[in-house]
């Protein structure tokens, strides 16, 4: 007999299949349902290839989770992953771009390259949003098809292993989760957005604090270090009017 990793037909790590085997009946429904989408004509955001890009890298991995929203709804910026967009994508959302000032004044290291935070999540940042899809230029427009049950699945999945995690929620929507996470450490603030930064996310320092809540429970510390500019790669600095 088969087993719910061998049946999965979604591409991810084989501990999540596993880990997230019992509601796979509802990925299946979204998968239907988001087939339906595209064949009328809907522009569905992520690419599929990055649909569940959060979980292509091991469960046993992760360390620190951190909670987005939904995708990003420009097409050609969201690729998987929380907060980051294509590396090819300037000027950053206004939303990352808080992220990497807070970056920069909590940890030292320079403004990044790019908005990729793909280093984040092989050094174990799970950068989870809720919902995982949206419809390009509508934001939260996929908020009722049922991802929350799917990510909920994820959330206690992470609690229930008996290793190391810290868990980062920026803003009111991500902290809705915090009754998932049991006895984890939490790391809580606003939501990076221009309309709430300065309420607390500037200053909250979740970079530096996540490391010592790591290495307060025997962890090794997460290496936030993201590539800098370069000659070919110049300073990204600059914003578009979009959150994470």
């Amino acid at each position: 007999m088969k087993t719910a990793v061998e049946q999965t037909p979604w591409p991810m790590a084989p501990d999540w299949a596993e880990a997230l085997a019992p509601v796979m009946p509802r990925l299946q429904k979204i998968d239907t349902d988001l087939s339906a989408r595209r064949a009328a004509g809907e522009q569905v955001l992520p690419a599929p290839e990055h649909l569940l890009r959060a979980f292509h890298l091991p469960l046993a991995d992760v360390r620190v989770l951190i909670l987005g929203q939904d995708p990003y709804p420009t097409p050609g910026h969201s690729i998987g992953l929380a907060f980051a967009v294509d590396e090819s994508v300037t000027p950053l959302p206004r939303s990352l771009k808080n992220i990497f000032t807070e970056y920069c004044q909590d940890t030292g290291y320079p403004f990044p390259a790019t908005g990729n935070l793909s280093a984040w999540a092989e050094q174990g940042v799970l950068l989870l949003n809720p919902i995982l899809s949206v419809a390009a230029g509508d934001t939260g427009s996929h908020r009722k098809l049922g991802w929350q049950e799917f990510t909920t699945a994820a959330i206690t999945a992470l609690v229930a292993r008996p290793t190391p995690l810290v868990s980062i929620l920026w803003g009111r929507q991500a902290q809705g989760f915090e009754p998932l996470l049991g006895t984890t450490p939490v790391i809580t603030s606003a939501h990076p957005s221009p309309l709430s930064a300065r309420r607390g996310f500037f200053g909250s320092r979740p970079f530096t604090r996540a490391n010592e809540l790591l290495t307060g429970q025997g962890a090794d510390p997460v290496d936030w270090r993201l590539p800098a500019p370069t000659d070919d790669h110049p300073d990204t600095g600059a914003t578009l009017p979009l959150s994470g």
